[in-house]
């Protein structure tokens, strides 16, 4: 009996499922009640992976705008990382440079700024050893095939804004997801990527998409901040320069994330569970 219930726990883990629904109950002598019943799956331990997931980051540079040493934004790989292994799948951590890599300051919650102190996400996995071991050893970007993963998915912060734009590399990388049909996803700043990164017909990969990206006025509130221009150009403000491509974003440091086929993208560090989640809504209807 016991055998036979592992089994079936296996074989349910092997699929995911999502239910909302709403139910309306007459009761007798009573107005009409409403029913919500939502039902996710949640990967438990010991249950067999899915696939692997890519997630790329930028290797530590320093900012010519600010001088600052700069990274990759911590939200952005702990929120969605926590969304994908949620959903049974393995994730592999490479950056543009490989080697250790660093967060930017802000991002990080233990940073005596307070910026990011109500991230408990990132607090969370940052007492893990499996995940710190991860940041001090990636892969270079180049050293891994598409082939071994359903996925990709870049994570922003201030290292992107100098080492995605005009990166061959990442570009020629992620337009082969796309092109091979899988989800290839970015948020906030890894966005830059995509003002340049080419499709294999040499058209532009946003023509005629719908996208989003790190808003000019998230880099009013931030410049007003630190009390200095942060960034060496703002993506939407690029972005809008581009013919024939659709750049939309939300309010402000709200979660908004896009899907346009299996281009994803994530206007900002809050948006990167959403993005998550469309990539697995994707990878589910396979």
């Amino acid at each position: 009996m016991k055998v036979g219930f592992f089994i079936l726990v296996l074989l349910i883990a092997g699929t995911s499922y999502s239910i909302s629904k709403t139910n309306f109950i007459n009761q007798k002598g009573k107005d009409k009640t409403m029913v919500t019943e939502v039902n996710s799956y949640v990967h438990f331990h010991g249950a067999p992976t899915k696939g692997k997931i890519l997630m790329v980051a930028s290797s530590p540079s320093v900012s010519k705008q600010t001088g600052w040493p700069i990274g990759f934004w911590v939200a952005e790989l702990t929120h969605p990382l926590r969304v994908f292994q949620e959903a049974g799948y393995e994730v592999e951590l490479v950056s543009t440079e490989g080697g250790k890599l660093e967060m930017d300051g802000y991002s990080n919650p233990n940073d005596p700024s307070g910026y990011s102190a109500h991230d408990v996400i990132s607090l969370g996995y940052l007492q893990q050893k499996s995940f710190t071991d991860m940041l001090a050893q990636t892969k270079k970007l180049t050293d891994v095939s598409v082939k071994d993963y359903v996925a990709i998915f870049l994570v922003g912060g201030q290292g992107p804004m100098y080492t995605y734009r005009g990166n061959k590399d990442l570009e020629k990388l992620f337009v082969s997801f796309y092109e091979a049909g899988k989800p290839a996803s970015a948020v906030c700043h890894s966005t830059t990527l995509l003002l340049e990164a080419k499709t294999s017909n040499g058209d532009l990969l946003v023509n005629g998409k719908t996208w989003t990206g790190f808003a000019d006025a998230e880099e009013e509130f931030a410049d007003k901040v630190v009390g200095m221009k942060i960034q060496p150009y703002r993506i939407e403000e690029e972005a809008r320069k581009i013919k024939g491509t659709n750049f939309k974003v939300a309010a402000p440091f709200s979660s908004y994330a896009i899907a346009d086929g299996n281009l994803i993208t994530g206007q900002q560090q809050n948006s990167g569970a959403a993005a998550a989640e469309l990539v697995i809504k994707q990878l589910e209807k396979k």
